[in-house]
């Protein structure tokens, strides 16, 4: 059987798989604000309704994570442990076909469940319309290349190759910022085509990503990544991705549903309320896009050593690498919080939306703390292959801690936004504070994969 050219990838600096990911997350965080900026330009309603469906967006990219992140933590540990290039494609077929079957069922989805799912809130009918087709263009007819990106740069991720999938990020996210202001100021003569353009634009961008991931993937010949005998992969390879996929992205899935119940509660607050909430959002990923890099090069950075059987290491390295995040990230949120007036400006220029975002970026502080753990934590128990216990407290911490407590909070209170942040960030700093506990308890050295 073929195999790799021996690589020590345990070795790799962190910050060579760390810096690469953190200009990507940043990236798209930078764009997403830009779609935000621009949206608010053209409708105040237009902002409410894209932050609304934006979770249910991240509902499916966590449902395609299912697969990417199963295949990710599955292709470290084999790495690690130096498997062929066989064994390794083997990985890669199974999770390109599940990728095809989950596409398909997401497209039919959203074609036939937007409108009833919409239904559920008390919306004004503008914004109902605007959310209906934004999530129709982009969650809908082009979830097919949103799947296969985030398959293809999380494959490139496993092996090290992070620039690469930087370099996707940047001109994706440049397609995505220049459809945007052809579509909604009507540059050289065009129609303004408003929400429906936006999310055009996005999926334009998801289609580039997918081939420009095919032309790195190409030109990297240690990855294994071809189509031969596709037809004939071992049940076993489904079977190991889906073991660790289905409960790994399980965590995720369970956080982005809450947060889907939060704001459909913060929605009855009023249109205010929501726009506070999608800008304040919107600032506070330049935040922890630090946290968010590092949480995702140490699950790869604990699969490759945990492959090798090098527990001992990670368990010291892993430790170093949240105290960092930790540090950055509090430091990021009191630069935030000094310079807030001239940037909330920039979204809004309604009184009551500027209070509200200036009085919940203080309280973000409460909730990055807590993140800044979590993200670390979560990431290097994935990559060690204990995938359990971190979803069942997260399924536990989401509704109990999260959703109840911001309802008890916000509602029954009357604190209302307020309560709900105060919510959410209990929710990330208990379940940070866990993590940390079960990484020190060393009870992960028992679940890894090879």
């Amino acid at each position: 059987m073929a195999t790799l050219t021996k690589i020590n990838r345990g070795s790799l600096p962190m910050l060579q798989l760390t810096l690469p990911i953190a200009m990507e997350q940043l990236m798209r965080i930078l764009v997403s604000s830009i779609d935000t900026f621009m949206l608010s330009s053209y409708s105040n309603s237009a902002v409410a309704a894209v932050g609304l469906v934006s979770q249910y967006v991240f509902f499916l990219t966590m449902l395609f994570n299912v697969i990417c992140t199963g295949c990710s933590i599955v292709l470290a540990q084999y790495l690690g442990a130096e498997k062929t290039k066989e064994e390794l494609n083997h990985i890669v077929q199974a999770a390109m076909i599940m990728m095809v079957i989950v596409s398909l069922i997401v497209t039919a989805a959203v074609f036939f469940g937007t409108k009833p799912l919409l239904g559920c809130y008390e919306l004004e009918e503008d914004v109902r319309n605007f959310a209906w087709q934004y999530f129709l263009v982009y969650g809908g007819i082009f979830a097919f290349f949103n799947g296969f990106s985030f398959l293809q740069g999380a494959i490139l991720r496993s092996y090290g190759y992070t620039s690469e999938a930087m370099i996707v990020s940047v001109v994706a996210n440049i397609i995505n910022v220049v459809g945007n202001a052809l579509s909604l100021y009507g540059w050289f003569g065009l129609p303004i085509l408003g929400v429906v353009g936006v999310a055009a634009a996005s999926g334009v961008a998801s289609v580039v990503s997918c081939i420009m991931f095919a032309f790195f993937i190409r030109r990297r010949k240690d990855v294994a990544f071809s189509f031969k005998g596709i037809l004939k992969v071992p049940a076993n390879s489904f079977k190991l991705v889906l073991k660790v996929g289905v409960p790994s992205a399980g965590e995720s899935l369970s956080y982005n549903v809450s947060q889907i119940v939060v704001m459909a509660m913060i929605s009855t607050l009023g249109t205010y309320a929501m726009s506070a909430q999608v800008y304040t959002q919107t600032i506070a990923r330049f935040v922890f896009a630090c946290a968010v890099a590092m949480g995702n090069a140490t699950q790869i950075k604990a699969g490759y050593l945990v492959g090798a059987h090098q527990s001992d290491v990670a368990y010291k390295k892993i430790i170093k690498y949240q105290m960092f995040a930790t540090a950055v990230t509090m430091t990021l949120m009191l630069v935030a919080n000094l310079i807030k007036n001239p940037i909330v400006s920039l979204f809004t220029d309604i009184p009551e939306v500027h209070s509200l975002v200036c009085t919940l970026l203080l309280y973000s502080t409460y909730i990055e703390f807590g993140r800044s753990l979590n993200l670390l934590y979560v990431g290097a128990l994935r990559g060690s292959g204990d995938i359990k216990f971190p979803v069942f407290y997260a399924i536990f911490s989401n509704w109990i801690v999260q959703v109840l407590g911001s309802y008890i909070l916000g509602i029954h209170f009357g604190l209302g936004i307020i309560g709900f942040w105060l919510g959410i960030g209990t929710d990330e700093t208990t379940r940070g504070l866990v993590m940390f506990w079960r990484w020190k308890s060393k009870r992960w050295q028992k679940h890894a994969l090879v």
